[in-house]
């Protein structure tokens, strides 16, 4: 595998920022000095990858997994998610139209899709005889959304470590009555997000993506949005030479926020999300 693919590639603390934030950071970015060690030079080697070997995973991956999943914060010892392990090729075909025909969901080995999961707990106060007055309010079902997401991101980590590459798939939230029909779900419980995992096809490019800089999402004492306008255009330029390495149409950020959040049709569905959360049981306060 190359330098792109690779689990945990080897590579310096100043070239792992550099990654991250582009070649030419402004100087009030992250120091090249600062702590580090091997967890942090994998989670700063993050990157999305839509191109997956077929070969399978070691036995007993998803079940780890799956603890590290569980080892993640949950408020209140809730452990509102849950996760669906989706093997079916015709399943798999059917989220995959749904997600916008993402053909790496059907080709990686191990599909996963997080539930925000409130069934659990509410057939626990039936059997208790207790109502659970607390259940149908946003506060609640923004908790699950929470710690589905914890949990999963603590299994992207763990995927990680592991030699694996992963990719979310936002696209389940295209059509989640369907999604949950497909998946046999009970009422009050949806899928937040799918989740690919496997290993990187090396003939997939997947170079690391360059964020925003440290002064633009780091606020000292209170909120300062001063350093944007400088922060953006230097970022645009970084992601305008990225896009033209990657192929991608979109070329700066500005523009895919545009693109992403200007037009009500770039949501493919998920401005209905409300309506059809209501349909799926969840009686938002």
């Amino acid at each position: 595998m190359d330098s792109l693919t690779s689990p945990t590639p080897e590579i310096s603390r100043t070239e792992a920022l550099r990654r991250r934030y582009g070649a030419t950071p402004p100087d009030d970015g992250p120091p090249s000095d600062g702590p580090w060690n091997e967890t942090i030079a994998s989670l700063l080697d993050h990157r999305s990858v839509r191109g997956f070997l077929a070969d399978p995973l070691p036995a007993g991956t998803l079940e780890t997994l799956i603890a590290a999943a569980q080892s993640a914060a949950t408020s209140s010892n809730m452990q509102v998610w849950s996760a669906i392990t989706v093997d079916d090729p015709a399943t798999r075909k059917e989220l995959a139209s749904i997600a916008g025909n993402q053909k790496h969901i059907e080709q990686c080995p191990l599909y996963l899709c997080w539930i925000a999961d409130l069934s659990r707990n509410e057939r626990l106060g039936q059997a208790e005889q207790v109502e659970l007055e607390a259940l149908p309010w946003l506060e609640t079902f923004m908790v699950a959304c929470i710690d589905a997401a914890l949990a999963a991101q603590n299994a992207v980590v763990a995927a990680n470590a592991l030699g694996l590459r992963t990719v979310y798939i936002g696209a389940m939230r295209n059509d989640p009555a369907r999604v949950a029909a497909l998946l046999g779900l009970p009422p009050r419980s949806f899928v937040v997000f799918g989740l690919c995992v496997g290993y990187a096809d090396p003939e997939a490019r997947n170079e690391v993506k360059p964020r925003l800089s440290q002064s633009t999402v780091l606020h000292r004492e209170r909120y300062d949005a001063t350093p944007e306008r400088r922060d953006r255009a230097l970022y645009d330029a970084e992601l305008e030479k990225f896009s033209a390495r990657n192929e991608m149409a979109a070329t700066t950020w500005t523009r895919r926020v545009l693109n992403r959040m200007g037009p009500i049709a770039s949501m493919n569905g998920r401005e209905r999300l409300r309506a059809t959360l209501a349909r799926l049981g969840f009686e938002i306060r």
